[in-house]
This record gives C-alpha cells, sequence and structure tokens, in this order.
C-alpha cells in the first residue's frame, strides 16, 4: 500500500495542480473517483496487468465516456496508461481529494453513532467543528449498533470519543488513579 501511495503521490500533485490552473478542481475530482472507481474493478484490474492490452485501451477503459480525447485529464490518463500506473489511480484519487479539501478549506470528519444524527444535530456538530477548526466541515456518518450510546467523531489526527463506552473507560481510568 505504501508502494502505491509512493507512485501515486506525483501524478496526484501533478492532476491537482493542472486542475487548479484550469480551475477545475471539482471537474477532476469527479473525473478522477471515476477512473478510480473503473480501475478497482477487478475485472479491470485483470485487463491491467495482460499484456495483450493496449495501454491505449486501457486509458480509453477509465476515462469517462463523454471526456474528449485530446482534453487534459484524457492526456493525463493516457501518460497513467503510458507508465504502467493505471493501478495507483484509486490512491491517486484518494489523494488528490486531500488536496483539493486542503485548499478549499474544508474538513472531513467521521461521526460513527449508534443511532442516526437527525438533521438539527448534524447542523449543530457541524457549527461546533467549524468553530473548533476553523474550516468547512465535511459529514460523514456511519452507524455502529454495538455502540451502547453516543458517538466517536473522527477529523483526521483529532478523535473526540463521546460514546457511553468511552466515557466509562475514563470514569474507570480516574477511579482506579
Amino acid at each position: 500500500m505504501s508502494n502505491a501511495l509512493t507512485f501515486a503521490r506525483p501524478y496526484a500533485r501533478a492532476a491537482f495542480e493542472l486542475a487548479r490552473a484550469q480551475g477545475a478542481l471539482a471537474a477532476w475530482a469527479g473525473k478522477l473517483g471515476f477512473a478510480a472507481q473503473v480501475a478497482a474493478d477487478p475485472r479491470v484490474v485483470g485487463l491491467i496487468g495482460d499484456p495483450r492490452v493496449a495501454q491505449a485501451e486501457l486509458a480509453a477503459l477509465v476515462t469517462p465516456p463523454d471526456e474528449p480525447a485530446e482534453s487534459p485529464f484524457a492526456v493525463f490518463v493516457g501518460l497513467l496508461a503510458q507508465n504502467h500506473r493505471l493501478v495507483v489511480l484509486p490512491e491517486i484519487a484518494a489523494l488528490f481529494a486531500e488536496l483539493k479539501n486542503e485548499a478549499e478549506r474544508v474538513l472531513k470528519v467521521g461521526v460513527r453513532s449508534a443511532a442516526p444524527l437527525g438533521e438539527a444535530e448534524a447542523a449543530k456538530l457541524k457549527d461546533a467543528l467549524k468553530r473548533r477548526f476553523g474550516r468547512d466541515i465535511e459529514l460523514e456518518q456511519s452507524l455502529d449498533p454495538g455502540m451502547l450510546g453516543g458517538a466517536v467523531i473522527d477529523a483526521g489526527d483529532v478523535v473526540i470519543d463521546g460514546s457511553v463506552r468511552g466515557r466509562l473507560a475514563r470514569l474507570e481510568q480516574t477511579l482506579a488513579n
């Protein structure tokens, strides 16, 4: 995995710089997402390593269908194919998304809870996190039926454990000391 990230990093940065110069970060993110999804498909992964399939055909396969062949994105994918790097497209897309979020000052925050958050709760949480981190917040909610209650908030380097289990563990540690 780290090897794939090593290969993907310069391509992601190059794609980001090209997209930013064009003022098309969102468009490139969508196209890279499409290409990454196609490249991650097990049937396509088998084709990527097959020497009988031309690199140009592989590039055309992972490029969105409505993308002109001479567009900067299509040329970028062609370069990936030429250098036998189509297999790292998922990593390129993920790194590109990180660079895009950083440039747009958006922080992706994962919220794991026992029950779904209501719209009012989610908005209140977003506002509190925006004040704390000074960035726009993009919430990704997931349910964990194994939780007793509360929520665990994962904001990259910062994890806030507001779960009942976490509170009980802290109480136990406090009482033990």
